[in-house]
């Protein structure tokens, strides 16, 4: 079975976070690898703390995992302090991880940054490159390129700035479009791949961003090229939202388990 890290922060109301990357990654056929970077109290209403991991703390995690179960491939997530990121960058380094998809968890879908200066330069510096794509959302990509995303070709010039500063590929992601969930991938050598989507109408979206950066990271522990990987990885979120779950007194979480079954989900057939 092939293996898939997710470093990132918690969410105990399970729709965003870790815990949505861990069924992301189970669903998509990989063994779901964790490391925590941050205990974070949030609902569907929003984040209510933040209680961080220790450097050192990090570094014993990503340690453990490595030199026991070594993945396939990557994604990281919430990071939101420089040490952390040094951290996880030093050890991706280190062990000379081959499948990076960075999540940069920099704003909020409210519109709210979510990560201070400091920490955006340590991002932007340490972990880019060392990338193999990038999924940024609209506003990220406007603070990543410095320019201003009102179209489909916005967004693949925005690409292209991004992704000629840092040399990773960049997925930007269109899912904060009114009308639309047009995505354009820039992949490493400029080349533009875009992916026309229609809007699924479902106010609950929380942990959209952190749910397909983890399924394009099981596809890619799994062998696809890069291209492949986005479209597997929209399909999948795309049947999650069809799926019109609703929990939570909030924006709710996705079905992640949607295309999932057998007798013990289903409740069917004999034991």
């Amino acid at each position: 079975m092939k293996t898939a890290l997710t470093i990132a922060g918690t969410d105990p109301s399970g729709g965003a976070g870790i815990q949505a990357d861990i069924k992301t990654m189970t669903a998509n056929g990989v063994f779901a690898l964790a490391a925590v970077t941050a205990l974070v109290a949030q609902n569907t209403t929003g984040v209510k703390g933040v209680q961080e991991s220790t450097p050192d703390f990090l570094a014993e995690q990503l340690d453990c995992v490595f030199t026991d179960i070594f993945p396939d491939a990557v994604k990281t997530g919430m990071v939101s302090s420089v040490p952390l990121i040094e951290v996880i960058a030093d050890k991706l380094q280190q062990y000379r991880v081959k499948n990076l998809v960075v999540d940069p968890v920099m704003v909020s879908t409210s519109g709210d940054r979510l990560i201070s200066e400091d920490a955006l330069d340590a991002l932007k510096s340490r972990l880019l490159p060392l990338a193999t794509v990038l999924t940024p959302n609209v506003p990220e990509a406007e603070i990543l390129s410095g320019g201003t995303i009102r179209s489909y070709d916005d967004m693949a010039l925005a690409g292209k700035e991004i992704q000629g500063r840092y040399g990773c590929a960049v997925l930007c992601k269109g899912g904060h479009n009114v009308q639309d969930a047009n995505d354009v991938l820039i992949s490493r050598d400029g080349a533009v791949h875009f992916f026309p989507s229609a809007r699924v109408d479902n106010p609950n979206t929380h942990g959209t961003g952190c749910t397909l950066s983890g399924a394009i990271a099981s596809n890619l522990a799994k062998g696809y090229d890069l291209e492949t990987s986005v479209k597997r990885g929209k399909a999948y979120i795309f049947g999650a939202l069809s799926a019109q779950l609703n929990l939570g007194r909030g924006s709710g979480p996705l079905d992640h388990l949607w295309d999932l079954h057998s007798r013990f989900i289903d409740g069917e057939g004999a034991f």
